[in-house]
């Protein structure tokens, strides 16, 4: 199994041996079924096949998967959960490929069922025989499938794979959905317990959904799996290993946690194949998804411009942000730094004034702790309501401070205001004029409401909305 790391900044946390993206109260109930095989062979495929819906990245080159990811899966009357895995791959020791066939190879110790793809149109290849041998000496219930069979088009491929020694393989076709009957049967006759497996439980409604954004090799993967407390995700000086927003079901403190580890973002410019565009986007959606998102910069080289442009986009959406400043055992002198990165952000970031700053290393631990608390204190700042009573009390200081400058010679008054949403913290101005309100006075009011009610680090939406006026209706009104 994957070595276990410690760290005592987070002394508390509740690591389940199953956690994953379905977000389950207890995923110990569903079967967990592995797909596995070289690269390229269609396992992502099968995976959203399976799953319902395009979760995993795929694409025409090998080795788009880098970690593996779950998702909640059904065939036929089976529901189980389903892992999509990195290819198997021969490579050299210490190389990406080989980090990445190791963690394979832990996640097999603790799954129901595998299933071992292979290339219907390239047919039973070298390897395939090696990995074959393989799964065998691990042992457990494993099941083979030859894909993009469609037409025929994999029965030679087939009739090879019967000297596997793993069972009689099944044909299929991930990308058209044939097979899948004869999937059925042979998964729960390799393992009974799919025959009668129930849907797992829905996902806790109060589970904080936590993102990790950043640019490229900043360590947002070593500091997901500090947090978990285990090599989860695949990790190396090489940057871009991740490509997908990989989701993990996690308890600290026991808060519930669904935390997204996401590839990182570089500008548009920049981003050249499909493959990394669907990675971007899928770090946009996490982000749009999150409740709070951790912006992770390198302390050697804070807040560049692609972490302004990033940070931008975190409020733009309307979430909760975390800053942690990674590799700070590195950084010298500390004091100046830390300095450095608050100026910055103050200056450049004025939509999330007062975004709280956690300096950690995420290869060592340190202050991971206080970024986790930061983290559930920053949610709470973004659930805030504040009362309307309160809000007029306010209103009328800051108005009798600073009035409206007039508009084109006219008055706007500003009667009343009342929040109208929180998650972020959102806010309506009754005026005469809903036009009439220059962006000067807007940050005016919108930064008195941030200190004034002391909401630090959340995006503050401020709405202009005219109020009605009661007697237009009745000089429009016929005698």
């Amino acid at each position: 199994m994957a070595s276990k790391m410690r760290d005592d900044a987070i002394a508390g946390s509740e690591n389940s041996r199953r956690s994953g993206a379905l977000g389950v109260s207890d995923p110990e109930s569903a079967p967990r079924v592995a797909i596995v095989g070289r690269p390229n062979v269609g396992k992502s495929t099968l995976f959203n096949r399976l799953v319902g819906r395009r979760e995993a990245l795929v694409g025409d080159r090998p080795g788009v998967t880098r970690d593996w990811r779950e998702g909640r899966a059904r065939l036929g009357p089976a529901r189980f959960v389903a892992i999509d895995t990195a290819g198997l791959d021969d490579a050299p020791r210490d190389s990406l490929e080989a980090r990445m066939f190791e963690r394979t190879g832990a996640l097999l110790d603790d799954v129901d069922l595998t299933l071992f793809l292979l290339d219907g149109r390239a047919g039973v290849a070298p390897p395939d025989r090696r990995f074959a041998q393989w799964l065998r000496r691990r042992g457990g219930a494993a099941t083979v499938l030859v894909n993009k069979a469609e037409g025929g088009a994999g029965e030679a491929a087939w009739i090879d794979a019967h000297e596997l020694g793993l069972g009689a393989p099944v044909a299929v076709s991930a990308a058209h959905g044939e097979g899948l009957g004869e999937l059925y049967e042979a998964m729960t006759t390799a393992c009974p317990a799919l025959a009668a497996s129930e849907a797992p439980p829905a996902r806790p409604g109060d589970a904080l959904r936590l993102a990790i954004v950043g640019r490229p090799n900043v360590g947002k993967s070593t500091l997901v799996n500090r947090l978990l407390g285990e090599a989860r995700v695949v990790t190396g000086p090489e940057p871009g290993i991740t490509r997908d927003a990989v989701t993990v079901a996690w308890r600290w403190r026991g808060r519930e946690i669904l935390l997204v580890d996401t590839a990182g973002l570089r500008r548009r410019a920049r981003i050249g194949d499909a493959i990394e565009k669907d990675a971007a986007g899928a770090t946009a959606r996490a982000i749009g998804m999150c409740e709070v998102a951790v912006l992770l910069v390198d302390a050697a080289a804070p807040l560049e411009r692609q972490d302004i442009a990033i940070a931008r986009q975190i409020a733009d959406e309307g979430r909760a942000m975390a800053v942690a400043a990674n590799k700070w055992d590195l950084a010298a002198p500390a004091g100046a730094v830390r300095r450095r990165i608050a100026e910055r952000l103050e200056s450049a970031l004025p939509q999330s004034r007062g975004a709280p700053l956690a300096c950690v290393s995420a290869r060592t631990g340190h202050g991971v702790g206080a970024l986790m608390r930061a983290v559930f204190d920053a949610r709470d700042v973004w659930s805030r309501r504040l009362p309307t009573a309160k809000l007029n009390r306010w209103l009328a200081a800051m108005l009798e401070r600073h009035p409206p400058p007039l508009d084109g010679g006219r008055r706007v008054a500003i009667r009343y205001i009342a929040q109208v949403s929180a998650r972020p913290p959102s806010f309506a101005l009754f005026v005469n004029r809903a036009d009439g309100l220059p962006t000067a006075y807007r940050r005016y009011l919108t930064n008195g409401l941030r200190e004034s009610f002391d909401l630090p680090g959340v995006p503050i939406r401020l709405l202009a909305r005219v109020g009605r006026n009661p007697y237009a209706r009745a000089r429009r009104a016929p005698p």
